[in-house]
């Protein structure tokens, strides 16, 4: 409240004298107040005023006049240059972000020259690890929120991480210590958890979809359409749904701003999800009133997501919260999903894991000590509370990350969480919780200072970090979307909550040195979220589809993802998509060619590449760009072209001279498979792999001594075969070559396929005519038939090249899918052909049975000649001459048809 009685009018000024001295302060504060500015601006004004202002803009705002009225007049001008100076100022201050210091390098500490982009500086800073040696690292990471499965956009956060942390592992040596957290306990999954059981419990009373079932669905559907699509008038009922929404929101539909003015964002997008929710609820009780027969699963599938909130509003406080069953069920399934897909990902698994739940009690230790500090407060409803205003007045900054959305309501209130809407015991409503009292509904964890409560979502990881790795710690990493309020709230209470302890500065510490953040994967321009209901899901991307081929697969997801920034927004699109296929297939297609080279050169086993020749060289250059590439914070795009032009300069050697430099050709082949190893391209392989290609580009290890070697004598036998110069000799003495490895459970299948191929050999070569074509009728067998069904294809080409040995792919087995029903659908339609051509001929055969003179005996005409031939029509009217031409006409091709019938039956 504005104290204006704290101000004296002095007497020799009107009214109006007055409120001209007093508007340059007051003037933003009431405006804001009573005309409603907008967020952006009161985040603006109080990012400013924070570090200017008489004093706290939450409380009574009050100053002091000179006493003296002359006085007060001479102040006028320069007190007004003064406003416009400051108002200036605080403008040129909401996006600054307060000084960082660049951590300094020990004297003797060997580093590599890395640089890495910094939210805390919105720059690339020389990354200088805590390790006294230079070798450690410790890294905190936000882990998920488990109350849903995990889509393609979690996959871009964690496997861009996993990415940069194999980098720093694997490339730049550093031991890293990598934690991170799942949380298990906030609104969110309060919320999904009741709604579940909520649910679940109304399906139990509710067996059969009858008309109790109905009407209460229907309230449900009511209230939805109320609460989230406003513009639908109230009285629409489900039939007219459609109609009505499709006119309230014309704009959102045809994918512009609610306003037609602009293009949609996220609250388009949460419309577009409302729309489609309420549809099909409303498509599911029109179904039910059309058809009661209708399946009773298919009816809740459409009606489940209106009935969800509606069941939460009316019985979610009445919930029995004591038991922690209902939550923990939910979290721990959603937990266990996520590292499948993580695991399916080929994401590596943190050091350590933390879990809000089990850290409760040192949660509410830490938030006593920050209160102690004098930097929380306790409300009378029992909720905690940082105090912005006295940590900054200390000293200390706020909004490290983000000044310029500081104040912003609705970052604020999405960050306090669904459940927190109705608390108003702040003191600055930029203030947030630390510690929430339970409230009906809601799990609640002992304390003896607050009572019932739990966790604030903020608190967690500044408890959990600093649990974890103390003080100070080298990273720290999450979303962007993370970055306010939530890391900037994190930074505060963590810097709070350390402030004056042992090793740690008395005001401004530091407890993350570079801070790193992800950025969006979004499609069609919006980014995916749980909430909008808009996303692909992890295991949805990875699973085959109707073809045998995944929209996706991990290695893919990774190529994607590392053509592009790790801190930028990623926009799937088909380009990118095909982009990212393209240079994978290069990439397999050299792998096979090494490998080729590989077993068929083994004498440069112990040989070294010259350090002149070109291909040399090339590697060299690549070894050098890359370097610069990831110390230039991990910039994988630059790294990926590297290895595509190396590649290119690869494959010209091999094309122009098959017996290049094979040395150096390997020597290229084993450096990119450790880089593509070091990315996570190669399954659990090791870096310091000695195996070229990556997981998928060889046979199976118990196949490759037995079915190399088949492959060798197939290409012998082929090759003699199309020759049409067979020297049995040679090849019985092949068909008699002892197996290549032991016989065991594991390459059983190969050997067969081996033994097998020998003996169909020598039995060819016993024919007396047509050896030639059966020795290609088998080699064609065991490629396409015998291997293909064990997922080895056996590549031919033009001599003198062998044939190439690789795996089968899901693309190989997809396009041969596509020819097999290709060929299948035009056997079919032979078929088809065939079969109303025979019935044609039949139909022709039977009307050629029917003598010429019969063939006009109809009701249609009353008199004909002598051939049969029609003269008068059924009415007595005589037939035309121009119909009569037709009829005789064909009168003369019957009588040809059936004279041939007549001698066909002789």
């Amino acid at each position: 409240m504005i104290e204006f009685e704290s101000v004296t009018r002095p007497p020799t000024y009107s009214k109006f004298q007055f409120c001209l001295l007093y508007l340059p302060v007051r003037f933003l504060s009431m405006c804001t107040r009573m005309h409603m500015l907008s967020l952006r601006r009161l985040a603006l004004r109080r990012t400013l005023l924070q570090y200017h202002r008489p004093s706290s803009l939450e409380g009574s705002f009050t100053t002091t006049f000179p006493a003296s009225p002359a006085n007060l007049h001479g102040s006028l001008p320069a007190y007004l240059s003064r406003s416009v100076h400051l108002r200036r100022e605080r403008h040129s201050m909401a996006s600054r972000q307060p000084a960082w210091e660049q951590p300094k390098k020990l004297p003797g500490v060997e580093l590599p020259p890395l640089k890495i982009y910094n939210s805390l500086t919105r720059r690339k800073n020389e990354f200088v690890p805590l390790d006294p040696e230079g070798k450690k690292i410790t890294w905190y990471a936000c882990g998920p929120t488990v109350y849903d499965i995990s889509h393609l956009g979690h996959a871009r956060n964690y496997v861009s991480t996993d990415i940069i942390r194999r980098i720093l592992k694997d490339y730049f040596a550093f031991e890293v210590k990598f934690v991170m957290n799942i949380t298990d306990v906030d609104d969110k999954i309060i919320i999904r958890a009741r709604q579940r059981y909520l649910l679940a419990q109304f399906k139990s009373k509710h067996p059969t979809f009858d008309d109790a079932t109905f009407h209460e669905i229907h309230a449900a559907w009511k209230a939805y359409v109320i609460k989230n699509l406003g513009l639908v008038p109230v009285h629409t009922t489900t039939g007219d749904f459609k109609t009505a929404s499709e006119l309230a929101y014309k704009n959102v539909i045809e994918e512009k701003s609610l306003d037609g003015t602009t293009a949609p964002g996220e609250t388009e997008a949460k419309i577009q999800m409302h729309l489609r929710t309420a549809q099909a609820a409303a498509d599911g009780l029109e179904t039910f009133s059309a058809s009661r027969s209708t399946p009773q699963d298919e009816l809740y599938a459409k009606v489940d997501d209106v009935l969800l909130s509606y069941l939460d509003d009316l019985y979610g406080s009445q919930i029995d919260a004591t038991d922690h069953t209902i939550f923990v069920q939910l979290t721990q399934h959603y937990e266990k999903l996520f590292f499948e897909d993580m695991h399916a990902l080929n994401v590596l698994v943190p050091d350590e894991i933390t879990r809000v739940t089990e850290f409760v009690p040192q949660i509410n230790t830490f938030v006593e000590k920050i209160i102690e500090k004098g930097y929380a407060y306790e409300t009378e409803e029992g909720n905690v509370y940082f105090d912005i205003d006295s940590f900054e007045q200390d000293g200390n900054a706020y909004c490290r990350l983000e000044p310029q959305n500081r104040g912003n309501q609705e970052l604020l209130t999405d960050g306090e969480g669904g459940l927190s809407k109705k608390r108003s015991d702040k003191r600055s409503k930029n203030d947030f919780a630390l510690i929430k009292k339970s409230m009906p509904g809601e799990p609640a964890w002992p304390s003896k200072r607050w009572g019932p409560s739990r966790p604030g979502w903020h608190i967690e990881c500044s408890v959990m970090a600093s649990a974890v790795l103390g003080p100070t710690m080298d990273i720290h990493s999450g979303g962007v979307d993370l970055m306010f309020p939530h890391h900037d709230n994190e930074l505060a209470q963590s810097e709070a909550y350390w402030l004056g302890e042992e090793g740690c500065a008395a005001s401004n510490h530091t407890w993350v040195r570079y801070f790193l953040h992800m950025g969006h994967l979004s499609i069609r321009g919006q980014k995916m979220s749980k909430s909008l209901k808009n996303f692909t899901s992890i295991r949805e991307a990875l699973t085959l589809g109707e073809d045998g081929t995944p929209a996706w697969t991990s290695r893919m997801v990774r190529i994607v993802l590392l053509l592009g920034s790790w801190k930028d927004g990623v926009e799937i699109t088909e380009g990118l998509v095909n982009i990212s296929k393209g240079w994978e297939e290069k990439i397999t297609n050299f792998f096979l060619k090494a490998i080729d080279i590989e077993l068929s050169s083994n004498d440069t086993a112990n040989n070294q590449p010259s350090p002149s020749n070109s291909l040399s060289i090339a590697l060299e250059k690549a070894k050098k760009e890359t370097d610069d590439a990831l110390c230039d914070s991990f910039n994988t795009p630059s790294v990926m072209q590297t290895i595509s032009n190396l590649v290119t300069e690869a494959n010209s050697a091999i094309s122009n001279d098959p017996t290049t430099d094979t040395t150096s050709i390997l020597s290229i082949a084993h450096w990119i498979t450790r880089i593509i190893t070091i990315f996570g391209l190669n399954g659990s392989a090791s870096p310091n792999t000695t195996t070229i290609g990556w997981e998928g580009v060889s046979i199976p290890t118990p196949a490759q001594p037995v079915i190399y070697r088949l492959s060798q004598i197939r290409d012998e036998v082929r090759r003699q075969a199309r020759a049409k110069a067979v020297v049995p000799e040679v090849l019985e003495k092949l068909a008699l070559q002892p197996l290549p490895a032991t016989p065991t459970p594991e390459n059983q299948s190969y050997v067969t396929a081996y033994q097998t191929f020998q003996s169909q050999v020598k039995t060819a070569l016993a024919q007396s005519v047509g050896i030639e074509s059966e020795l290609l009728r088998l080699c064609d067998l065991l490629r396409d038939t015998v291997l293909w069904d064990q997922d080895i294809y056996l590549e031919d080409r033009d001599a003198p090249l062998p044939a190439l040995v690789r795996p089968l792919d899901a693309n190989m087995k997809a396009a041969r899918a596509v020819k097999e029903r290709a060929a299948e659908e035009k056997r079919l339609a032979k078929e088809q052909r065939l079969a109303e051509e025979a019935t044609k001929k039949a139909a022709v055969a039977e009307k050629a049975k029917v003598q010429p003179q019969d063939m006009f005996k109809t009701d249609e005409f009353a008199e004909w000649d002598a051939n049969g031939v029609p003269t008068k029509l059924k009415g007595g009217d005589d037939v035309t001459k121009s119909r009569r031409k037709k009829l005789e006409k064909e009168w003369k091709a019957q009588q040809v048809a059936h004279d041939k019938w007549k001698n066909e039956q002789k």
